[in-house]
């Protein structure tokens, strides 16, 4: 961090002769010591947008202080991504309010675990990998789904990283270029820092609401079925539904998912690998970057807050990605009907049941608060649109095949239902064996092309059948 620099202000007084604009206030409380909001000048209060509450002004002011110290350091980052940042903003989101889980509620998620897994060996083939419901706080469901972030958000942070870069070299004077000496390291730990605050703002708000290691589709913990002990009391808050109904109720829709996910291994890393690929291909509009860059006012510290604030960095789709979502989300759907309708049948004993299905069909179809601020980071919204549409397809299935018949359509990725499947349920079992008889027809013609079976036709044949040949003079 750089030293304090000169405060003006010799002996604690004010010193007339060396006036301090408000932003260079805000930049000498960022890079020195200790802070008091009570120093600021009130239009720098604000325009801070803290109306005076010194506690909040100190939040805010704390995590402009550590963005600004990993610009500043030469190793702030090693990717595109300053992950400690994210972290830290993460923790701040979720740490005042993740108490540990009581013996009494960890029972009680041992034997809601238990009693799943006897009811979902009666609704799909798909066997447990013999894992028990781990008990997470938010900190814990942070930590073992890090890794899973990493792999998908750090494509979009490249391509920040390199437009804040281009933009903000762009915005130097001449004059200064030669002073700043290392600036594309400079300006790639500004955008790294930028987007670690970013998504841990979003992954810090995703902590609080989900429910599970599966709760927004993909498998972010691998296939260890996991819970947020807090966010499931959270969600049960308000239903009129006893919490231990809802507890099982949850464990059943994380189970159901991570039974899917072990037993089809191609799933995942075709789940895991669309989002990577939508993520690299991702284009940033440089121009709404380097506007924000040119109208930010040195005389006016509103003018940081606002290019840190939404949507700056939301991504611009391309048709091949607009293609890439729509086969995303019709994945998505595909497992959320499935799990949606295993577990109907599974938790057909459940009083509430239904309601609960309902209320779960509408949370995954609207999102919530911290899931949209995870889209607007990334341009991607892990929301199964067409959730109704296959878990009416997965019930035609099971009613037309039983459960083994309906769970072998996962065998294999190209038997895959498609978006046709969804509207027409009914003319699924037809269109495969359609599909089949043409494939057969193929194989067999190819075999006998193999063999040579189209070289030995009867040239007598062929000769009666040219229409060019002259007429037999004895005929």
């Amino acid at each position: 961090m750089a030293q304090n620099p000169p405060n003006n202000r010799p002996n604690g007084d004010d010193d007339e002769n060396n006036p301090q604009d408000p932003f260079s206030a805000m930049f000498g409380q960022l890079f020195g010591g200790g802070f008091d909001p009570n120093d600021l000048p009130p239009q720098l209060r604000d325009a801070l947008g803290t109306q005076g509450d010194p506690a909040a002004m100190q939040k805010m002011i704390q995590q402009a202080q550590a963005m600004m110290s990993a610009m500043m350091s030469n190793n702030a980052s090693s990717g595109p991504v300053n992950w400690k940042l994210a972290s830290d903003t993460a923790l701040q989101a979720y740490a005042s309010d993740d108490p540990a889980v009581s013996d009494a509620r960890n029972s009680a998620i041992s034997d809601a675990s238990n009693l799943s897994g006897l009811w979902l060996d009666n609704a799909t083939v798909f066997e447990s990998n013999g894992h028990a419901t781990e008990v997470w706080t938010r900190k814990r469901w942070y930590d073992k789904t890090l890794a899973t972030w990493k792999q998908v958000t750090e494509p979009v942070a490249e391509s920040v990283a390199k437009a804040i870069t281009t933009a903000m070299k762009d915005q130097i004077p001449e004059e200064m270029k030669g002073m700043l000496g290392n600036a594309d390291g400079m300006f790639r730990n500004l955008g790294a820092s930028m987007f670690g605050m970013q998504l841990g703002t979003a992954l810090g708000g995703l902590a609080t609401d989900v429910l599970g290691g599966t709760d927004i589709g993909l498998p972010l913990a691998g296939t260890t079925p996991g819970i947020i002990a807090t966010n499931v009391s959270k969600f049960g808050d308000g239903l009129e539904i006893p919490q231990q109904e809802v507890l099982l109720y949850v464990i059943l829709r994380e189970n159901a998912h991570t039974r899917l996910f072990n037993r089809v291994p191609w799933l995942s890393s075709k789940l895991i690998g669309a989002v990577e690929s939508y993520a690299r291909g991702i284009h940033i509009d440089m121009s709404r970057i380097e506007d924000a860059v040119r109208g930010i006012d040195p005389s006016n510290p509103e003018a940081l807050q606002s290019m840190l604030g939404e949507g700056l960095f939301t991504p611009q789709r391309t048709p091949a990605q607009e293609k890439a979502l729509e086969n995303l989300e019709l994945t998505l759907a595909l497992i959320e009907g499935w799990v949606d309708h295993v577990v109907s049948l599974a938790a057909q004993n459940l009083p509430f049941a239904g309601h609960l299905r309902e209320t779960m069909r509408r949370r995954r179809a609207s999102g919530g608060p911290a899931e949209t601020a995870f889209a607007s980071l990334v341009g991607l919204e892990l929301r199964p649109r067409k959730l109704r549409e296959a878990a009416a397809l997965w019930e035609h299935l099971y009613d037309e095949r039983g459960i083994d018949g309906r769970d072998a359509v996962w065998d294999h990725p190209d038997l895959m239902p498609t978006a046709e499947d969804l509207t027409d349920p009914q003319g699924f079992t037809h269109r495969r064996e359609v599909a089949a008889s043409e494939f057969d027809d193929f194989d067999a013609a190819l075999g006998k092309l193999l063999d040579g079976g189209f070289d030995n036709v009867d040239s007598d044949s062929e000769d009666d059948d040219d229409p060019g040949k002259p007429e037999d003079p004895k005929s």
